[in-house]
C-alpha cells in the first residue's frame, strides 16, 4: 500500500494504474453480479430438490460449478494482484462496512463454518467432531497468515522502505524494498484466497448435497445483502 503515497508516478504510470483499478473494479463487479444469478440457481435447485425433482447427482454437479465460478474468481484477483495488490486490501469498489469485515482481502475462513452452526436447518450432529477439527485447524492457519501480515505491515516503516521515503523523486531502480513489499502482500493474498477456497471444498465434503446447496444460498444471500446494506448507509449519510 505504501508505494502510492511514497512514490511520485509519472502520467504513463497513473494511466496504467487507472486501467489496472479498472479492470479489478470490473472483476469485482462482475463476481456479485454473478452472486445475484447464482443465488437464483441455488434457490431454483432447493425447491425443486424440495419436489424430488432434483437428485443427488445434479444438486453435486450444481455445487461444483460453483466451485469452478469461485476458482476462476479467484485466479482473476490473483493475477491482478501482481500489477497491483494494494487495492484488493482496502477496496475503494466496496463499502466501508463490507471493508470493515474484510480479512486479508475478503472473508475470514473460519467464518464459514460459524455460519453452518447459525443455519438451524443444517442438522451437523452427526458429524460434530468434523466440523469442530476443521475449525481449530483453520483458525490456526488463519493465525499464521494473521501472523504474516502484521509483519509484512511493521516492514513498511523499515529502513529500506524508510530510506525510500526521504526522496519522492526516487529513480525507478531503487524501488526494490517496494515492489519486494508488493510482491509479498501479493503472495499473503493469494494464500489467504487458497485458504477460502480450501475451507469451502471441506465444508461441502462434509455436508450431503441439498445441504450444500442450502449452506451456499445462505452465503450468497449474506453476501448481498451486506454490500446492500454499506449502500443503505452510505446513502443515509451522504443525505445527512
Amino acid at each position: 500500500m505504501a508505494h502510492e503515497f511514497l512514490i511520485k508516478p509519472n502520467m504513463a504510470n497513473t494511466s496504467c494504474n487507472s486501467t489496472d483499478r479498472n479492470k479489478q473494479e470490473n472483476l469485482y463487479e462482475s463476481w456479485m453480479n454473478n452472486q445475484q444469478e447464482e443465488l437464483k440457481e441455488l434457490q431454483n435447485a432447493i425447491a425443486l430438490a424440495r419436489k424430488n425433482e432434483r437428485n443427488n447427482v445434479e444438486l453435486n454437479e450444481l455445487l461444483e460449478k460453483m466451485v469452478h465460478n469461485f476458482r476462476g474468481y479467484v485466479n482473476g484477483r490473483s493475477r491482478l494482484a501482481r500489477v497491483d495488490v494494494s487495492p484488493f486490501y482496502a477496496p475503494t469498489w466496496c463499502t466501508p462496512l463490507e471493508n470493515s469485515v474484510l480479512w486479508i482481502g475478503g472473508c475470514r475462513p473460519s467464518s464459514f463454518i460459524r455460519l453452518i452452526y447459525a443455519l438451524c436447518g443444517i442438522d451437523i450432529e452427526s458429524r460434530l467432531a468434523e466440523y469442530l477439527q476443521l475449525q481449530r485447524q483453520i483458525i490456526a492457519e488463519e493465525r499464521k497468515l494473521s501472523s504474516r501480515l502484521a509483519s509484512l505491515q511493521e516492514d513498511v516503516v523499515d529502513q529500506p522502505i524508510a530510506k525510500v521515503a526521504k526522496n519522492c523523486d526516487t529513480e525507478e531502480g531503487e524501488n526494490e524494498p517496494l515492489d519486494k513489499h508488493g510482491h509479498n502482500m501479493a503472495n499473503l493474498l493469494e494464500e489467504a484466497d487458497e485458504l477460502r477456497m480450501k475451507t469451502l471444498k471441506e465444508i461441502l465434503r462434509i455436508l450431503t448435497p441439498i445441504q450444500g446447496v442450502e449452506y451456499l444460498a445462505a452465503a450468497k444471500r449474506i453476501r448481498l445483502c451486506l454490500q446492500q446494506w454499506g449502500k443503505k448507509r452510505e446513502q443515509e449519510h451522504s443525505n445527512n
